[in-house]
């Protein structure tokens, strides 16, 4: 296995997991890579390691470079495995190798490795020299868990982010300039949204505070790295952050038994789009709630139906529901709408899910319940609903 040089010295030493198709309920179809930089200075430094499973293959790759058992220190930039399970099979080759991560990285670590390696604990804004180079830290808690922290080398002007701007791809291209923008923004999006969306504002004060620096290059711990066009997921992620969603577009969610509810979803659908609002048809059937909670970053209104099953919802839809609500995206619009028979308790149990604000806390349209199998004119009636509520909110 071959390095990647990035710059005189540094090179992406890192793992490709082409086979990786799940991450913790999260789909990744592109599979993904857990990336890994060495730089050879005055001391030889790893930044980040690898899944267990890679770990030859990160070996490999440090040792088209160097023999890996020179490497001085390690900065360990997040505890979860995905960057750190390769850390016990590591310091077995380096024993004496220092490990410089903040408290809560101390402390994670030790409880998941049951080991008393060689830490130095670190502060954000602290700053070591490695020989011509010198590493800052920035501790980021709960971006998205309580140890991350990035790191920047001012003289090269590379920020290593660690899983912010990061991307679930697994390919042979390391720079976004050598695939596809636009899919390497849009799986950063999918990231953002299956991951980081419920720690937004911690994101925002992070992006605060790394306003101020020089970046040449972003080089998180997954996917592709960011050179040419880091204006362009800057202000991605600024937008994001700030949970910006565009009132001319809607989401319509839905399971259904007997197609009632699809019927349904139709006519809610169609009176958005009178209303000049582009409705996403979603059926939770065909399509993964984490590739809807990408749909999700964009729009306003949020239209969630389900017919009456059991005096509840389908089990879609409440896996979906219990999903949304843990992302916990802010100031949307939300609408409950499905079929009955006889109960009806469908509509209200969505009602409540999504409008609670001990649940999703959405804005809430009027919800729409219809007995058994809708008619042209009960249809009609659906869709004139939607707009007639549409028109008192642009009205408002």
């Amino acid at each position: 296995m071959k390095a990647y040089k990035l710059r005189d010295n540094i090179w992406w030493v890192g793992a490709i997991d082409w086979d990786l198709r799940n991450f913790h309920g999260y789909l990744t179809q592109r599979g993904s890579t857990y990336n890994a930089y060495l730089i050879i200075d005055e001391k030889i430094t790893l930044i980040d390691n690898v899944k267990y499973y890679l770990y030859d293959e990160m070996i490999s790759r440090i040792s088209d470079v160097i023999d890996p058992a020179r490497i001085d220190l390690i900065v360990q930039n997040h505890v979860e495995m995905d960057h750190s399970s390769g850390l016990p099979q590591l310091m077995k080759l380096i024993p004496n190798a220092k490990i410089y991560t903040n408290a809560n990285g101390i402390k994670g670590l030790k409880a998941h490795y049951k080991q008393d390696w060689n830490f130095e604990e670190i502060k954000s804004g602290d700053s070591i020299n490695i020989g011509k180079r010198d590493l800052t830290f920035l501790t980021t808690p709960m971006v998205h868990w309580p140890d991350n922290q990035v790191t920047y080398c001012p003289q090269e002007r590379i920020l290593f982010s660690n899983d912010a701007f990061g991307q679930h791809i697994a390919t042979n291209e390391r720079l976004v300039e050598e695939y596809h923008l636009s899919i390497a923004l849009e799986e950063a999006k999918k990231y953002y949204a299956n991951i980081v969306l419920p720690y937004s504002r911690m994101v925002q004060k992070v992006l605060q505070a790394a306003a101020p620096l020089e970046l040449e290059m972003i080089a998180p711990s997954h996917g592709l790295i960011w050179t040419e066009h880091i204006p362009q997921i800057l202000a991605a992620y600024t937008d994001w952050a700030n949970n910006v969603a565009d009132p001319g577009r809607a989401l319509v969610i839905w399971d259904t038994m007997w197609n009632s509810t699809q019927m349904m979803a139709q006519a809610i659908a169609q009176g958005f789009e009178n209303r000049g609002i582009k409705a996403r048809m979603l059926n939770l059937q065909t399509n993964h709630i984490s590739d809807i909670m990408t749909d999700v970053m964009d729009a306003k209104y949020i239209c969630v139906g389900s017919p009456t099953i059991n005096s509840s919802i389908l089990p879609t839809v409440a896996a979906f529901i219990y999903y949304l609500k843990g992302l916990s995206p802010k100031e949307r619009i939300g609408l409950a709408f499905g079929s009955y028979g006889w109960g009806g308790q469908s509509v209200p149990i969505l009602q409540q899910m999504l409008g609670d604000p001990k649940e999703c806390g959405f804005t809430m349209l009027e919800p729409i319940k219809t007995l058994y199998i809708p008619d042209s004119e009960t249809l009609k009636g659906i869709t004139e609903n939607i707009e007639s509520q549409l028109l008192k909110l642009q009205e408002n």
